[in-house]
C-alpha cells in the first residue's frame, strides 16, 4: 500500500523522506527523520514506533545495518514490516518481512533508498533511485519529489494512492519542511509537488522567523508591526 524514498544531501546536511499510499495520512505514520541523525521509513502494516526507535539507534552511533539488525531482533511482528534506514555516513539499509504485501521491492542507491509494497511492478524502486541520483545539484526536497514522480511514471502502486508527504530536516530540531496531502481523490503526489513549489522559496524565511524574528522578512498581512 506504500512506496517511499529516503535521501540525504551531504552538501546541505539535510535528510528527508517522501512517501505515498492508498491509506490516509501516510506521512503521519511512516515518515521519520531527525536533524543530524538520519531517516527511518517504516511501512507495510506500519508500526510507527519503529521510526523513533531506529533514529535512536542511529543517534547512538550504530551503523545502519547494525541498527536494522537490532530492530529486526527486538521488534514484535517484524515479518509484517518494511523498513529503510539512512544515517549520516555509510550505505542505507532496508528490509522487507516475509509477510510484506503483494509485489514488494527495495533498492539502495548512493545517499538514498527506495522501497514499496503492493507495487504495480518490482522495478518501481529502481526508477525512484535513478531519478533521485539524476539531479545531484538540486535541493533534497526537489530530488525526493522527482523520485516520487518517477514512481508514478513507472506504475506506482497496483491500485490508486490517496495520500503523500514530504519531510525534510537540517540543522534545527524542527523540520524545515513537513508537507502533507492526507487525502485527495486524485494525484496526491502532484498535489504534494505543488505544495513543495509553494513552500521551497519561503522555507528559509520561516527558519529566520523562528531564530531572528526582528530581522526576518515581513509577512505582508494587515496589522503587521
Amino acid at each position: 500500500m506504500t512506496f517511499s524514498v529516503s535521501g540525504r544531501c551531504p552538501r546541505s546536511g539535510e535528510f528527508g523522506i517522501a512517501v505515498a499510499s492508498s491509506s490516509p495520512a501516510v506521512a503521519a505514520r511512516c515518515a521519520h527523520a531527525r536533524a543530524g541523525v538520519g531517516v527511518v521509513a517504516t511501512q507495510n502494516v506500519t508500526d510507527p514506533r519503529l521510526g523513533p526507535q531506529g533514529l535512536g539507534l542511529l543517534e547512538q552511533g550504530l551503523p545502519t545495518e547494525a541498527a536494522l539488525a537490532r530492530l529486526r531482533a527486538e521488534a514484535p511482528h517484524i515479518e509484517y514490516r518494511q523498513l529503510a534506514l539512512l544515517g549520516r555516513e555509510g550505505p542505507p539499509a532496508c528490509f522487507s518481512g516475509a509477510r510484506a504485501l503483494g509485489v514488494h521491492a527495495e533498492v539502495v542507491g548512493r545517499d538514498c533508498v527506495a522501497l514499496g509494497n503492493l507495487l504495480a511492478n518490482p522495478g518501481v524502486p529502481a526508477r525512484m533511485v535513478a531519478a533521485f541520483e539524476a539531479m545531484p545539484e538540486a535541493s533534497l526536497g526537489t530530488r525526493l519529489i522527482a523520485a516520487m514522480r518517477a514512481a508514478v511514471a513507472a506504475g506506482g502502486e497496483a491500485g490508486p494512492v490517496f495520500s503523500a508527504g514530504l519531510l525534510v530536516v537540517r540543522d534545527q530540531p524542527w523540520p524545515i519542511a513537513d508537507l502533507r496531502v492526507d487525502w485527495v481523490e486524485q494525484e496526491p503526489i502532484e498535489a504534494l509537488a505543488k505544495l513543495w513549489t509553494l513552500w521551497e522559496p519561503q522555507q528559509e524565511a520561516y527558519v529566520n522567523r523562528a531564530l531572528n524574528p526582528g530581522a526576518a522578512p515581513a509577512y505582508g498581512v494587515p496589522g503587521e508591526l
